[in-house]
């Protein structure tokens, strides 16, 4: 009786396994991610738009970037097209390390994540784009909440900015937004009326081809800083800092390897560069379309190249 009970439960088990396999691959999503800034987003359709040209169904999930992390892991979501090193790095080669999440691959474009003003800012404070301009003009950049001090306008994300305004002795404080939408609308007022204005942006973006405009050059390292902290050495004078400019990286699901190979192979070979990331932002940041809108007309720009990272078998 022991025996056919167990074999029951492994018949029963086996049958289970079977059709949930069977499930999967007849009725399951490809899951992409959402995140808080322009281009992820509308690069993501563009690519979900592709997938789903191959019989694929796609879904979108929004979520912020903390949280993907384990959503990756888990395959609540499948592929994220842009980790940004200066801003990701540590988690992303957590997970990567320990075979949870797979990288697929580098692409052409190199990024920077950082302080960042509109080219006219520099009539207002002369001695800019270096770091050590921004006490003598913090009163432009002051608001009445801030009693005196000027304002940086930063995004959700955190780069270390409250110990780099601390440890440079910064007359500064931190307005965070939302989203990037909200530092937008904050720019395009600013230099509306022609206001000084500080805050966080990044490249590729869509400033790169819509606004002149500069970095403020903080004494980033010249050598590798391998610190958990964001000071970690002393260089010459100056004090080594992380630096915020690298590398543009995809990740994923390790499942999806098994369940859509054809996607796994289309995905390691996109490539953005510099110009792709740009336009998709400045789409829906510049010229106003939905992110649905700019993906179709991204996919028109750049058709060639996208075709030619899905010259693969899904069927």
């Amino acid at each position: 009786m022991r025996f056919l009970i167990f074999r029951f439960i492994l018949l029963a088990c086996f049958t289970s396994l079977t059709h949930s396999a069977h499930a999967f691959q007849q009725n399951s999503r490809l899951v992409i991610p959402l995140n808080e800034w322009s281009s992820q987003r509308v690069l993501s359709r563009a690519i979900g738009n592709l997938i789903e040209q191959e019989g694929i169904p796609v879904s979108y999930q929004e979520i912020n970037v903390e949280d993907q992390w384990g959503a990756l892991q888990r395959g609540i979501v499948h592929f994220q097209l842009e980790v940004w090193q200066p801003s990701m790095a540590k988690p992303f080669q957590h997970y990567v390390s320990k075979n949870k999440i797979l990288d697929l691959g580098t692409h052409q474009a190199k990024v920077r994540e950082d302080w960042w003003y509109p080219e006219y800012v520099e009539k207002l404070c002369p001695d800019l784009p270096s770091w050590r301009a921004l006490n003598a003009c913090a009163p432009l950049f002051s608001r009445h909440f801030s009693k005196g001090k000027g304002v940086y306008y930063a995004g959700p994300w955190d780069y270390g900015d409250a110990d780099l305004i601390r440890k440079l002795g910064l007359n500064f404080v931190i307005k965070r937004d939302k989203s990037d939408a909200y530092i937008w609308h904050r720019l395009k007022q600013a230099m509306l009326h022609k206001e000084p204005i500080i805050h966080l942006n990044w490249t590729p973006n869509w400033t790169d081809v819509r606004i002149k405009g500069k970095f403020i050059e903080f004494p980033h390292a010249k050598i590798d800083c391998t610190s958990s902290d964001l000071v970690a050495q002393k260089h010459s004078d100056e004090t080594c800092y992380k630096s915020r400019r690298g590398w543009l990286k995809k990740a994923a699901w390790p499942g999806i390897v098994k369940h859509w190979p054809c996607i796994y192979q289309a995905i390691k070979r996109i490539s953005f560069t510099r110009e792709m990331i740009a336009e998709a932002g400045a789409l829906v940041a510049a010229d106003g379309y939905n992110e649905l809108k700019a993906a179709e007309l991204w996919l028109e720009k750049y058709q060639a190249q996208s075709q030619g990272w899905f010259d693969v078998q899904c069927h």
